[in-house]
C-alpha cells in the first residue's frame, strides 16, 4: 500500500521531524518505505530519511508492506499532512 503526500510544514523534513517520523514507523511491523523523486529511503531510518532532503513542497511517497500495513501508510501520511507535528 502507498500514498503520495505533500510536505507542509516551514522547515520541510528536517532532523526533529524525521526523528519523529520515525518514532511513529517502529510502531508498525511493516516494512516503511519513502520516497521522493527517484530516491527510496527506509522510513525507519533517521539518515535514510534526511537524504531525501524534502523541504516544503517536496511530495512524498510513503509505502508499507506487511501485516499491518494500511495502519501504517495511514499514520504516518496523517502525520506528514500535519506537519509532523510542527508549524
Amino acid at each position: 500500500m502507498a500514498r503520495e503526500v505533500l510536505v507542509v510544514n516551514a522547515l520541510g523534513l528536517h532532523a526533529r521531524a524525521a526523528a519523529r517520523f520515525v518514532g511513529l514507523a517502529s510502531r508498525f511491523q511493516s516494512q516503511i518505505r519513502v520516497q521522493s523523486g527517484d530516491r527510496m529511503m527506509d522510513g525507519k531510518s533517521i539518515l535514510g530519511l534526511l537524504l531525501l532532503a524534502a523541504a516544503r513542497g517536496t511530495r512524498l511517497t510513503i509505502s508499507a508492506e506487511g501485516p499491518d500495513e494500511s495502519a501504517a501508510v495511514e499514520s504516518l501520511a496523517a502525520f506528514a499532512l500535519d506537519g509532523f507535528t510542527e508549524p
